[in-house]
Order: structure tokens, then sequence, then C-alpha cells
């Protein structure tokens, strides 16, 4: 069984191939597995930590390309399901020089829609030492059966519990049930990562402290604020700051946020193991794992799509000693 499960979407990204052209303006797209929970499986195994994905594709050849994407990085697929005559997710991305990105997701309904509470096994979920998942796998009833049945056994078993709300305003019917299904999800989690362009719509602060203090009173021991470029925030109930970021020639930075979340699981994990839950990390602690979360970020960002991106440790180790 893996010591992480990563639940939620996994899809095919087209990544505009131009920077700043924008999905109208761009010609050529590249193929690469994504979706948020997916890039973060990868991003574990990559760095050396056994991961495992549960979601859904379709019972189509983007879906068997999906399937053999993850076997093939070492990604634990036991909890992927194939869903007939429905079709795979596909979501179309233009980045932009300022680090932003265009996202549309072709999906009515996508194979990632039709995740349901039976796809979640018990003895899969409570084997893990930690669970990851976003939102959109809380958008519709059935995802949302089955991340809120993944969270359930996870807690009871005492695994670590992380959160990325991976917020996309465009896949939700409402904004403001949107937001309360977000914060409904990190009820019970002991991680949350952000990125700053959700920051304010979710936590409803501009400011680190008090925008954590929203998730503080959710249960939240460990807020994460992840900043492109500049780096990355972060805020416990005891202490706030800010570890900086790396300067690198950014090709296309999808991907980035899920490499730099994986970094910080398979670090946090081994403060877990030794009987250090997250809200109890020394401020020294939380510097060094960021620092190397920042490192994983700006490696992901050189190169085109997700998870072609996402780097080894052995990578991660070397580009840190170049600094």
């Amino acid at each position: 069984m893996p010591n992480v499960v990563c639940l939620g979407e996994l899809l095919i990204d087209l990544c505009a191939a131009e920077m700043d052209a924008g999905l109208d303006g761009a010609r050529t797209f590249t193929k690469a597995a994504g979706g948020a929970p997916a890039n973060v499986a990868v991003g574990l195994a990559r760095l050396g930590e056994s991961a495992g994905f549960v979601g859904a594709v379709g019972d189509d050849p983007f879906g068997s390309f999906l399937h053999r994407c993850l076997e093939t990085e070492g990604v634990d697929v036991r909890g992927l399901a194939r869903i007939p005559d429905v079709r795979t997710t596909l979501a179309f991305i233009a980045a932009r020089s300022d680090g932003e990105k265009d996202i549309y997701f072709w999906r009515n309904p996508g194979a990632d829609m039709c995740l349901a509470a039976e796809h979640v096994d018990e003895r899969y979920i409570a084997a893990a030492e930690a669970l990851e998942y976003g939102s959109i796998s809380r958008i519709d009833e059935g995802p949302r059966a089955a991340t809120d049945k993944a969270r359930r056994l996870a807690a009871e078993s005492g695994s670590l519990l992380v959160c990325d709300p991976n917020w996309r305003p465009t896949l939700w019917p409402n904004a403001e049930a949107g937001r309360r299904r977000v914060l409904e999800g990190f009820d019970g989690a002991h991680v949350a990562k952000l990125s700053d362009e959700e920051w304010q719509f979710i936590t409803g602060s501009e400011n680190l402290a008090a925008g954590a203090k929203t998730l503080f009173d959710r249960g939240v021991e460990l807020v994460i604020r992840s900043e492109g470029g500049r780096g990355a925030s972060y805020a416990t109930t005891g202490c706030v700051g800010h570890v900086p970021g790396f300067r690198v020639n950014c090709v296309e930075p999808t991907g980035a946020g899920d490499g730099f979340l994986a970094c910080v699981i398979v670090e946090l994990l081994k403060h877990w193991r030794a009987g250090v839950a997250p809200g109890g990390l020394a401020p020294a602690d939380v510097q060094a794992i960021l620092r190397r979360a920042n490192a994983v970020g700006a490696i992901a960002c050189t190169r085109v799509g997700a998870i072609p991106s996402l780097p080894t440790a052995e990578r991660v180790n070397a580009f840190l000693a170049g600094q």
C-alpha cells in the first residue's frame, strides 16, 4: 500500500506552446498528463516517496494514456477508476509571462466528475500515512462524497491530511457556494496550501496572519501560501514567516505549485513519523521545508507541462548545491 494517497482529478493538459498568446491566439498545444492531485502524486514518486492515486478517467485513449503515465512514474493506480461512456477531461492552458495562466476545462461531463464513494477503498485509505486532496473533487455530489469518505477514513486512521483547494472559479456554478464548499474542505486538515491568487477570496483577507486565522479556526495547524517566484509564506498559531524563492528562466509554470506541495508533504512526513505534528514544528524546520519546496517549484517552471517538469530528489539536491 502507498504511504501517501492523492485523491481528485486526473486529466489531459494541453499547454499552449506560445507564451502570452492566450487560448484564442495559441496555435500549438503540447499534450501532458495533469490534474493537481495527480501531479502531486507523481511529484511524490519523483522525490522518492510511495504514492497512490484515487480518481477517475474515461475508458478511452486519453484515459489509457493517463493510466500508463501514472503507472510508469511509479504511482500506485489501484484506486484509478475507468468510467465507460464518459470522456476523459481535457484542460487547455495558456501561460503568461507574469506567471499567471488561462485555463479552460473541456468536460460536460468529464470522467473526473463521475468519481463516487464506491470507488474509495477503505483499506487503501486507512493504510496510508497521509491523504492529499483539493476542492475540484468537491464540486459535484459523487466526487464530493468520495472525497469526504476518504477524509473521514484518513482522520480515523490518524493520517496526515493536506488540503490544496486549487480554486478554479469557472468550474463552480456559484462563487460564494464554491467558497463555502472550499472552506468545508479544510475541516480536519492539518495542512492547508493556498496560492497567492486564491488567498484573499478563500480566506477573506489579504493579510497573512488574519487569513490564516480563518483556517486555524477550522482546525488547520500549518498554513502555507505559495507566491510564485517570490517564494512562500507560512503561518502556525505560534509564528508567521516568509521564505524567498529562486530565480530561474520560467518556460511554463503549470505544475510548479503541485511539485512544491509534493515536496512539502515529503518533508513533513519525516517530522510526522518522529511524532511532530505540523503545528509543532519550529520556525527553522518550516523554513527549511519551504526552501526545498521553493526549489522544486522553480525547477518545475523550466519545462513545459506539469508532470514532465517535476524533478527528482537528486536534481533538487544539485539545484540547491548550486545556490
